[in-house]
């Protein structure tokens, strides 16, 4: 931080502050704080270490989100305590998603027994003010207050961009968590319009403060802040307790980054001129991190080779998806699929001369058989990390997050559209 040109305070909160950077224009600096509050800091106390614990908590998980394809106002760890992030107009809302109902949810809904598990995950919005304890607000409240931050005006459009990166971001991180054994219970983030590209992005902080977090769902074992907020006598014993929780989530949270399990994709091509073909699935298996193999052979003029590559794939016990690509008429997608467990995508490289009678040899199965069939490249690999998605969280947060993106690109090219229209 000593190295970084500070220049004026720009906002303080209960337990971070925020520092413009003189040199870097459209960035900031936010300085996490030794101090732990709640209920709107009712109550207040200091905790030696927890502005690292925080920080680094706060990085990891915006790197994990960023890496997916989130975008985020994170820019990188500046130092033990500090982050620099884009400069940002702030939203004054919290929005909370919940998976399992507890704490005030259950006050505001009674009858509703603690444990209730909510599918879709349930959406709630609170406007940030401290002196009305942070009222919950409806959809229509934020239309209707017309806000306007760094010159974009919040609307319909944007509330509803809000609305699904909120569950994006909570799924992605749930699924991250599941590999811990640990079950994210609700968590709250916060939106800002950066204030150079006047996008809306996910900002602020998520750390340990943001969510409820239970090991083995199991509410007894929880790590959050809500041990805190339990507290009927805050003790030096107490606060060593607090304290080891929130190490303990800023550790583990840094496993959130490393795959727990990598697989891989194989694609088979039937002759050297399918290579084009086979280069793009490969490029587009890169985009959601996975390895791709690219290897020739034919199942019609040397069976033997097919089936001695496909062995050497299988006896290394790493996860892998094989796609044929294979011309005229495909034998290595049925060869395939009828000699292994694994899951197995023909992806032909259709001609316009006789492409409409060879995708026959890819349709047309005999039984037993249980190869899929794609006919883009993009398609194939999409296939292929959705299958390995299963058991590899950081694949199948790239693909969450494309389908979020893939959904604002859609509205907001719609809302352009309709005020040409206009």
């Amino acid at each position: 931080v000593s190295k970084l040109k500070l220049g004026q305070k720009l906002a303080e909160g209960k337990t971070k502050e925020i520092y413009e950077l003189a040199d870097q224009p459209g960035h900031v600096l936010v300085q996490s704080k030794d101090q732990i509050t709640a209920g709107n800091a009712a109550r207040k106390d200091q905790m030696e270490g927890k502005a690292a614990i925080s920080n680094r908590t706060t990085s990891c998980v915006f790197r994990l989100l960023q890496e997916a394809g989130i975008k985020t106002a994170f820019v990188r760890q500046q130092s033990d305590t500090a982050f620099v992030a884009a400069r940002c107009e702030m939203i004054p809302i919290e929005w909370v998603c919940r998976r399992v109902a507890t704490g005030s949810f259950l006050k505001r809904n009674p009858g509703v027994k603690e444990g209730y598990r909510f599918s879709p995950v349930k959406l709630e919005m609170f406007f940030k003010d401290d002196a009305s304890n942070d009222p919950q607000w409806s959809e229509e409240q934020l239309i209707e207050a017309k806000f306007c931050f760094a010159g974009l005006a919040i609307g319909r459009c944007e509330v509803d961009i809000m609305n699904r990166s909120t569950v994006a971001v909570f799924e992605i991180l749930e699924k991250a968590w599941a590999t811990q054994n640990c079950t994210l219970v609700d968590m709250k983030v916060e939106f800002g319009v950066n204030v150079m590209t006047k996008e809306l992005i996910l900002a602020d902080v998520i750390d340990n403060d943001s969510w409820r977090l239970w090991p083995a769902g199991d509410r007894s074992q929880q790590k959050d802040k809500q041990v805190y907020r339990d507290l009927k006598e805050v003790t030096p014993e107490a606060m060593q307790m607090v304290k080891r929780n929130f190490e303990w989530v800023s550790e583990r949270v840094q496993l959130l980054l490393e795959p727990q399990s990598q697989g891989r994709v194989v694609v088979l091509m039937g002759s050297a001129s399918d290579l084009a073909h086979s280069e793009r699935i490969r490029s587009a298996c890169s985009s959601y991190g996975i390895p791709c193999d690219i290897r020739v052979t034919s199942a019609h003029k040397g069976p033997d080779e097919t089936l001695r590559i496909k062995a050497q794939y299988e006896g290394d016990g790493v996860a892998t998806v094989f796609v044929a690509v294979a011309g005229r008429s495909n034998g290595l997608g049925p060869v395939m699929s009828g000699n292994t467990v694994y899951p197995v995508i023909n992806c032909p490289p259709l001609t316009p001369d006789w492409g409409a009678q060879d995708i026959w040899s890819s349709l047309r199965m005999p039984s037993g058989l249980g190869c899929t069939t794609v006919l883009s490249p993009d398609a194939a690999a999409q296939s292929a990390a959705q299958i390995l998605g299963l058991s590899d969280h950081l694949v199948w947060a790239k693909l969450r997050a494309a389908m979020l993106n893939t959904w604002i690109s859609l509205k907001q090219t719609d809302r352009k559209l309709q005020a040409c229209n206009l």
